[in-house]
C-alpha cells in the first residue's frame, strides 16, 4: 500500500486491526499491546464509596509500569485513544446500557525549554473531554468539557516551588475533581498504582510466597499509573424500572457487570512533515473486567485474542471456555500432576477426593456426575433453572465455581450458599453470602450495588474480600448460628466487585485452590463425611496461604478518589519496597528470619491448646496471636525461656472462633517460630 502526503512519498507504516486482528490488557500481559502502553488497560475497580454509600466508584487505571522520574518526556494519557468504562445492567439487554468515554488532549505550553515544569508553565499540559451514553453506545453525550488532568509529580522544585507551579500536589489532585453536568464526581490523572503484588516471584514459575528464605517484594511499588475515577449515584447505574430501594442486601436487580477498554483508529500513518495522522474505524486494542484474567488464567497464545473481544463477543466462543473449566494454575496445585514442580503453591491443593466422591482435578467430571439426579432439582446447576451454564459436560470440573466467578457471576441459589446450615449436604440452601449474578456476556467485574459497606475502620475488615466473609460466615457464632441472610463483613469484597484494599492475586489463587468449593461445603480431601468440624489442615493451610505482598505500599485515601498520590520523581523511591500488613507476616515476607514452625495441639482447638516449641538460646519470649488480618487479638505467653524445649497451656475461651496466627518473640523483637490455629465452637 502506498501512503502520499503533500504529492511526496515518504514512506508510510500502517497499523491495520480487524476485529480478530486489533490484538492487545493489564501490566504487559498481552504481546501487541505491550507494544502501546498508552492504550494498555491496567487494573479495574468497582466498590460501593465507603465514605458515600449512595454512590458506586468506579477506577480505570492505564499505561503501566510508570517510573516516576521518566522524564523529560512524562508518562500521561494518550491522544487519539478512546478511554472507556463499561456497565451493563441488564441480563435480558444485550450489551451495554452506560458507557463513559474519555478522550485527552496534550498541549504545550513552552516549546523553548527541555523542562516539562517552568514559571507556572507546562509541557504536558494534558486535559479530557467525557461523553457519556444512556442508550447502549448509539449516541453520545458530552458531560465535562475541558477536564483538567494534573501534571506528572516531577518533583518539589517543579510543583511546589514558585519557579514551578507554586502547589502542592494533593492540591493539584483536588483541584482536578469535577462535577460532570449529569452529577458524576471525576477524576482523571497520575496516582500510585493500587495494585500490589510480588510480580517477580509471581512470574518466576509461581515462586510466590518465595522460596530458600528469598524476600519477597511488591513489584509496583514506587510506579505510578495513569487513573480514571468515577463516582456515580446507584440510581443512575440502575437497570431501568428498578426501584431505588433494594429488596434486601442481595437483590440481584442491583447487580451491575463494569468492564475497561481503549481503542484506536484502524490506520496510523507515520509522516515525516506532519504529525502521526489516523482514519477509519475506532478499534478495540485493549481491554479489562476481572483482574488477572489475561495474565494468569489465558495461555500466551490466546492473549491477544481474548483482547480483541468484547465480553459479549465470548458468548459461543467455546476457545477460552477451557481455560476456566480447566486452569493451568491447578496443575500447579495437584500433587497428581505438577504440584511437586511449584514449591511455593505447597499450602493450596485442589479437592481431588472432595467428600470421597467428587474429583475436581484437571480433565476430571467434578459435579458432572450429578446430572439428572434429582438431588440437583431446583439447584443452579439444574437444567431446567439455568439451563447447562453451570455443568455443561463432562470433563469440566470448573464449570461451577471458576466459571461462574469470572464469568457469569455467582447466584443466591443452592448450591451457592455457604455450607452454614446445610447438615452436611453441599446441595442444600445454607447461609446466602453472595449474589452478582449477571449472565450477559462474559468477562466483567460483576458487582451487586445492594450489599452494605464493609468500613475501612472496622476491625473485620479484611483484604480477603468474600473469602473471609465465607470464613467469618462459616466459624465465627456472631453469623454461622442461622441460614438468615444478613450482613457479614466483606460480603462487598472481591469477588463482588473489587475494592483498592483487596489482595486479588491470594484471592485468586485461593479460588483455583478449590476455596469456594469448600466454603459450600465441598470440603477437602482430609475431611471425613460427617465430622462436625470440617476445618481441616488442607482447609486452614489454603485459608492462610500468602504471597508474602499483602498490602499497597502507600495508604489509599479516605475519600474520592481514593487512590494514593503518583510516587514523585524527585522522591525516595530508588529502592525496592517490602510490603506486609503488620508483624503478623514480618517472618513470611522476609523482614526478619524466615521461622520455623511452632506446633500447638489440638488444632483445632475449643477453649484450651497447648504450644510446643523450641529456642536454641537464652531469651524471654512472647507468643502473640493475631487474626488473619494482622489485627493484635491475644498473648497467649510471656516469660523467661532458658535454652531447650518447652510446652506451655493456654486457655482461649476469651477469643473469638476463627482463624489465627501465633507468633513466638524474643525479647529484641524477632520472630522465633509461627503457628497457624483454629478456635471453633
Amino acid at each position: 500500500m502506498n501512503c502520499f502526503i503533500n504529492k511526496l512519498l515518504l514512506g508510510c507504516a500502517i497499523w491495520w486491526m480487524t476485529s480478530a486482528t486489533a490484538l492487545a490488557s493489564s501490566h504487559r500481559e498481552a504481546p501487541l499491546i505491550a507494544d502501546d502502553p498508552l492504550a494498555d488497560n491496567v487494573d479495574l475497580y468497582a466498590f460501593r464509596s465507603p465514605d458515600n454509600p449512595n454512590t458506586i466508584t468506579l477506577i480505570a487505571t492505564y499505561v503501566p509500569l510508570q517510573l516516576p522520574q521518566g522524564g523529560p518526556n512524562y508518562y500521561s494519557f494518550g491522544e487519539n485513544i478512546r478511554y472507556e468504562i463499561h456497565i451493563d445492567n441488564d441480563a435480558a439487554v444485550a450489551g451495554d446500557e452506560i458507557t463513559y468515554r474519555f478522550t485527552f488532549k496534550h498541549t504545550n505550553e513552552d516549546p523553548t525549554t527541555f523542562f516539562n515544569i517552568r514559571l507556572g508553565q507546562q509541557n504536558l499540559k494534558t486535559t479530557y473531554t467525557l461523553e457519556r451514553s444512556v442508550d447502549g453506545g448509539q449516541t453520545f453525550q458530552v458531560i465535562v468539557q475541558d477536564g483538567v488532568v494534573p501534571p506528572p509529580n516531577i518533583g518539589p522544585r517543579s510543583i511546589e516551588s514558585n519557579i514551578g507551579l507554586g502547589q502542592t500536589y494533593a492540591s493539584l489532585m483536588q483541584n482536578a475533581i469535577l462535577t460532570a453536568s449529569s452529577g458524576e464526581k471525576v477524576f482523571c490523572g497520575s496516582s500510585d498504582d493500587p495494585f500490589f503484588v510480588d510480580l517477580g516471584g509471581i512470574f518466576d514459575l509461581g515462586d510466590a510466597p518465595r522460596q530458600n528464605g528469598g524476600t519477597p517484594v511488591d513489584g509496583l511499588a514506587c510506579l505510578n499509573v495513569s487513573t480514571i475515577a468515577l463516582q456515580v449515584d446507584i440510581a443512575t447505574l440502575l437497570k431501568s424500572g428498578v426501584a431505588p430501594t433494594p429488596t434486601s442486601i442481595l437483590d440481584g436487580n442491583f447487580v451491575i457487570g463494569v468492564w475497561a477498554s481503549a481503542s484506536r483508529q484502524q490506520v496510523r500513518t507515520l509522516s515525516a512533515i506532519d504529525d502521526l495522522s489516523y482514519s477509519g474505524p475506532w478499534i478495540q486494542v485493549s481491554r479489562l473486567g476481572m483482574p488477572l484474567t489475561n495474565e494468569a488464567v489465558i495461555p500466551i497464545g490466546q492473549k491477544d485474542f481474548w483482547n480483541s473481544l468484547t465480553p459479549y463477543d465470548e458468548i459461543g466462543e467455546t476457545t477460552l471456555d477451557e481455560f476456566f473449566y480447566n486452569p493451568e494454575l491447578a496443575l500447579y496445585m495437584d500433587d497428581a500432576l505438577f504440584g511437586p514442580a511449584v514449591p511455593a503453591f505447597s499450602a493450596l491443593r485442589i479437592q481431588r477426593n472432595s467428600l470421597q466422591s467428587f474429583d475436581f482435578g484437571n480433565g476430571q467430571d467434578g459435579l458432572f456426575g450429578l446430572k439428572g439426579n434429582p438431588a440437583l432439582a431446583g439447584t443452579a446447576l439444574d437444567d431446567a433453572v439455568f439451563g447447562t451454564l453451570l455443568l455443561p459436560g463432562p470433563g469440566k470440573p470448573r464449570s461451577v465455581d471458576l466459571w461462574p466467578i469470572f464469568h457469569t457471576g455467582v447466584p443466591n441459589v443452592a448450591p451457592y450458599q455457604l455450607a452454614t446450615g446445610k447438615g452436611g449436604n453441599p446441595l442444600a440452601n445454607g447461609k446466602p453470602f453472595i449474589n452478582n449474578f449477571l449472565p450477559n456476556g462474559g468477562d466483567m467485574l460483576r458487582l451487586n450495588m445492594a450489599v452494605p459497606v464493609t468500613p475501612r475502620n472496622d476491625p473485620n475488615f479484611s483484604s480477603l474480600g468474600i473469602v473471609q466473609a465465607a470464613v467469618l460466615g462459616l466459624t465465627d457464632p456472631t453469623y454461622n448460628g442461622s441460614t438468615v441472610m444478613e450482613f457479614i463483613p466483606n460480603m462487598d469484597g472481591f469477588p463482588n466487585g473489587r475494592r483498592l484494599e483487596d489482595d486479588v492475586t491470594r484471592i485468586e489463587l485461593q479460588a483455583v485452590s478449590g476455596v469456594a468449593l469448600a466454603a459450600i461445603g465441598l470440603w477437602y480431601d482430609d475431611y471425613t463425611a460427617g465430622d462436625p468440624n470440617p476445618v481441616t489442615g488442607k482447609l486452614l493451610s489454603v485459608l492462610t496461604y500468602s504471597t508474602g505482598v499483602e498490602s499497597n505500599d502507600k495508604t489509599f485515601s479516605g475519600s474520592f478518589p481514593y487512590v494514593a498520590e503518583p510516587s514523585s520523581g524527585a522522591g525516595d523511591c530508588g529502592g525496592p519496597v517490602f510490603v506486609g500488613t503488620s508483624e503478623l507476616f514480618q517472618g513470611i515476607i522476609g523482614m526478619s528470619p524466615r521461622p520455623a514452625l511452632m506446633k500447638n495441639y489440638p488444632n483445632p482447638f475449643r477453649d484450651q491448646t497447648t504450644f510446643e516449641f523450641k529456642v536454641n538460646y537464652p531469651m524471654r519470649g512472647t507468643v502473640r496471636v493475631y487474626d488473619v488480618t494482622g489485627q493484635y487479638r491475644a498473648t497467649a505467653f510471656t516469660g523467661d525461656l532458658p535454652q531447650g524445649e518447652f510446652t506451655h497451656s493456654w486457655n482461649a475461651s476469651g477469643l473469638p472462633a476463627g482463624m489465627y496466627v501465633a507468633n513466638l518473640y524474643d525479647s529484641n523483637g524477632n520472630l522465633i517460630q509461627s503457628a497457624k490455629i483454629l478456635k471453633t465452637e
